[in-house]
């Protein structure tokens, strides 16, 4: 090998090693806040600010995700919604406790992913490049999910709509939620979803309610999953919120992804879009989360991200 070839190697690696340094060590934690709105509710309703926080993968020694997600609770949210994998470690729920305890006491619903339930074991961080993963009979360490479900519930007054469904009046409006389990384990039950809206439309108060004004409809999920999108498009969701796809997590220049690990197409890997499916569509908000696997801790041209989406009314001066 000449020196020029070995410069040129050396130059390379060089090259490579502040890349994965600048991943590693500084835009995984370069937390954002991303802001949308979306023009869903009836003409003339009151703005309705919903918290979409997913994939936090909370570690014990996560302390700057820990303050950053504090910090969210100034934005003054109405609504929070979570999209799963707030685990990632089996000492994690103390860590996402005080993460989320400001949080305490703002209505919200949230939906599963696999992490929420076992741990992430160790396998080859750029295998991901070649495909989604495949999940398979769960060998990993169960978490405390009981636990994660009394702090949902118990102490910051959450629903879990995973596979189910719940109805909350905003601001003078009426959201039905409908969510289901992840559908990267197979644990989605699309079959359910009819039956659980039309509970909810049929209720007590349901005639009450359309009497004066529509009921919003939003879809919840943690992987995105073609099959699940069609499914909350047919059922009428006006809106769906996901996450899983950490945005691509290593990216090309402009954020473009090379994987969603699911079958969504990678230029909906992150951000706000629509969703078309036999002639109708919705809103997709999809978001690039804010963790990672402990076991492949990097981003690169990804940050770490929450989003602020605020639903207005459908009226032209929203447009």
């Amino acid at each position: 090998m000449t020196k020029k070839s070995i410069a040129a190697l050396t130059s390379l690696t060089a090259v490579a090693g502040g890349v994965a340094a600048w991943g590693v060590l500084v835009e995984r934690t370069n937390f954002r806040l991303r802001r949308e709105i979306l023009p869903i509710l009836d003409a003339g309703s009151d703005p309705i600010k919903v918290l979409h926080l997913s994939d936090l993968h909370m570690a014990p020694w996560h302390t700057s995700a820990i303050s950053w997600i504090r910090e969210l609770a100034a934005l003054e949210p109405d609504l929070v919604v979570g999209t799963g994998d707030f685990l990632g470690h089996r000492d994690g729920l103390s860590a996402l406790t005080e993460a989320l305890m400001p949080l305490a006491g703002i209505p919200g619903v949230v939906t599963h992913g696999s992490n929420d339930r076992v741990a992430p074991r160790w396998k080859n961080p750029l295998a991901y490049l070649l495909g989604p993963s495949v999940p398979g009979p769960h060998q990993n360490e169960l978490l405390d999910f009981a636990g994660l479900s009394r702090l949902y519930s118990e102490t910051l007054g959450w629903r879990d709509i995973d596979n189910g469904a719940t109805r909350m009046r905003i601001n003078n409006s009426t959201l039905d939620f409908v969510g289901v389990g992840d559908a990267h384990d197979h644990l989605d039950e699309l079959g359910s979803l009819p039956s659980l809206l039309e509970q909810l439309r049929e209720g007590e108060d349901s005639s009450q309610e359309r009497a004066h004004h529509s009921i919003t409809t939003v879809g919840v999920t943690h992987a995105p999953y073609q099959r699940v999108l069609d499914a909350f498009v047919t059922n009428g969701c006006d809106a769906i919120f996901a996450g899983h796809t950490h945005g691509g997590q290593v990216c090309l220049p402009g954020g473009r992804a090379l994987t969603t690990n699911c079958d969504l197409p990678t230029a909906q890997a992150s951000g706000l879009g629509l969703w078309a499916h036999a002639t109708r569509s919705s809103y997709l908000e999809v978001s690039a989360g804010l963790g990672t696997s402990i076991y492949a801790p990097v981003r690169l041209f990804c940050p770490p991200e929450a989003v602020l989406v605020t639903l207005v009314g459908d009226d032209i001066s929203y447009a």
